[in-house]
């Protein structure tokens, strides 16, 4: 909760003092609220103070920088080359912030910290229940789970950013990373009962001309979603990507266009009409997940036994039971970040 006396006096600028006042934290969430909601009314009803305390932190921000960062219009918000940037930055420093209270606090009572990096589709359908699962097998384990593009996988490992990294195969070079083979899954293209395309093997042609309803990893550099979206040349603007790849799927099952999908988080829906997958060749693709790890001699790590318990006939199927398991039925806890 961010809170500002109302009889607090006026702080003296940076530029009045003569040198630069650091950012807080408090500034900082209070602006990564304003860029993530399009309003300082909604950004101050969600950190619940009032309007004027956000417009204070944000007057704060803009004297500091030298920057409007943004403008009201009547379209919403518009932003500043500089407030854009601000925005990213902010968002990772209090990412970073919370990540480090995170290992501070676990450390001190005795507690462990796996960092694991995953891709979306791997961390919205997969990872819960597989994380789940191994967790109960130490009680002294906290996991942190963050969602990347698979491009980012070696040097997040390199950097001991985090401990393992699961999902679609980078083109790693790096002999210090150990890569293993963790689940076969198939990619099937899926559309509501009503759409003109049920029922019918898709030629390319009639694939490409469609609205494609997409997830997050339509964004990644390395994955099996864009790569079928490159095979067939879709063009961007025929691509609408959501925040979740079941908000895409939703939008498959009222019509909207067509979605690729995981076969086995579909199946249900397959079996009760709600969906149908589109026969052919150019509508599916197989694919592997893979879990990746530094290579460290000595005693296993946690890090590595989650590697080879994730291939376990046991993992599996838990991965492919486990859609739909909320971030708060973890236990023991998890920690959810973004990597940009």
């Amino acid at each position: 909760m961010i809170g500002v006396p109302a009889d607090c006096p006026q702080q003296p600028t940076a530029q009045q003092k003569g040198g630069s006042t650091p950012m807080t934290p408090t500034q900082l969430r209070a602006y990564v609220a304003v860029v993530r909601l399009g309003s300082v009314k909604q950004a101050a009803a969600q950190l619940e103070v009032s309007e004027s305390a956000v417009s204070l932190l944000i007057g704060q921000l803009r004297r500091e920088f030298g920057d409007q960062l943004f403008t009201r219009t009547a379209a919403g918000l518009a932003f500043t080359p500089g407030g854009l940037r601000l925005a990213s930055r902010a968002a990772e420093m209090l990412g970073l912030q919370d990540r480090t209270v995170l290992e501070v606090s676990s450390a001190a009572h005795g507690r462990r910290l796996l960092r694991v990096a995953a891709s979306s589709e791997f961390a919205e359908f997969a990872a819960p229940r597989l994380i789940e699962l191994f967790a109960r097998r130490a009680a002294d384990l906290d996991v942190e789970l963050s969602v990347c593009d698979p491009g980012s996988f070696e040097s997040l490992l390199l950097t001991r950013a985090a401990d393992i990294a699961m999902g679609p195969l980078p083109p790693v070079a790096d002999p210090a990373i150990s890569c293993r083979p963790m689940m076969n899954y198939r990619l099937v293209t899926v559309v509501g009962p009503d759409h003109p395309l049920a029922g019918v093997s898709a030629s390319p042609g009639q694939l490409r001309d469609q609205t494609w309803l997409l997830g997050p990893s339509a964004t990644d550099t390395v994955c099996a979603v864009p790569a079928m979206l490159r095979r067939l040349g879709v063009p961007e603007e025929r691509q609408q990507i959501f925040q979740s790849h079941a908000a895409a799927l939703g939008e498959a099952q009222r019509g909207r266009g067509i979605a690729p999908a995981l076969s086995f988080t579909v199946a249900p829906d397959l079996r009760g009409g709600q969906l149908v997958a589109l026969s052919g060749p150019h509508a599916t693709a197989e694919a592997v997940w893979h879990s990746l790890v530094l290579v460290t001699p000595g005693t296993p790590s946690v890090a590595a036994e989650l590697c080879r318990f994730a291939s376990t006939p046991r993992a599996i199927q838990a991965m492919m039971r486990g859609v739909g398991v909320a971030v708060n039925r973890f236990r023991p806890s998890v920690h959810v970040t973004l990597w940009s």
